[in-house]
């Protein structure tokens, strides 16, 4: 960023800020898993945050978004979580629908149809995935499997959840994250 301060290089950097900000909190004392919405904002560091949102709005007062800009913003509106108690869902929306169109990248509507789920329906985040079931990239990418459980466990399809959680369990190879996938999948069972 110092030898080339342009708008997408300091978005990168905002980006890796928000990331690292956080890695305190992926993983409890055990080193369990823990989801964005279940982290502890308390864990998170309140000054790299400051740092990213900073470099964000420096990068946002060029006039040329991009990217790595669109995905920093995205990650600086869940930190808002700190203020609100709660992730800017709209704006988490608002910002992937851009990202969308620029990037066209099957990762973003998955993302984007999580998030979905969050101001609208389980099922209209539902059915923004399968919207995009047919493509191909998607097959093998444990998190579209993962929403799609998350989804259709919230709706009380428990056994297209209990398939949808065994394909991104047998496409995980982090054993904390496969752990989680378990639980939340032995969780459909219970009472």
């Amino acid at each position: 960023v110092e030898l080339l301060p342009e708008p997408e290089a300091l978005g990168l950097l905002a980006l890796m800020l928000h990331a690292e900000a956080r890695r305190p909190a992926r993983r409890d004392g055990a080193g369990r898993y823990v989801p964005l919405g279940e982290q502890d904002v308390a864990r998170w560091s309140r000054p790299l945050i400051a740092e990213a949102d900073a470099v964000l709005q420096r990068a946002q007062a060029l006039g040329m978004i991009g990217r790595f800009q669109l995905e920093a913003a995205v990650q600086s509106a869940h930190a808002a979580r700190r203020h609100l108690g709660h992730s800017d869902w709209p704006a988490i929306v608002t910002l992937y629908d851009a990202l969308l169109a620029l990037t066209g990248s099957p990762v973003v509507a998955v993302n984007r149809a999580a998030a979905l789920a969050e101001i609208e329906t389980p099922a209209m985040g539902l059915a923004a995935l399968d919207a995009i079931a047919a493509d191909p990239r998607i097959a093998e990418y444990q998190p579209y499997w993962a929403a799609r459980a998350a989804l259709l466990a919230r709706l009380g399809d428990r056994e297209r959840a209990d398939q949808a959680y065994q394909l991104a369990i047998g496409l995980e190879a982090d054993p904390a994250l496969r752990d989680f996938l378990e639980s939340r999948r032995a969780a459909l069972s219970a009472p």
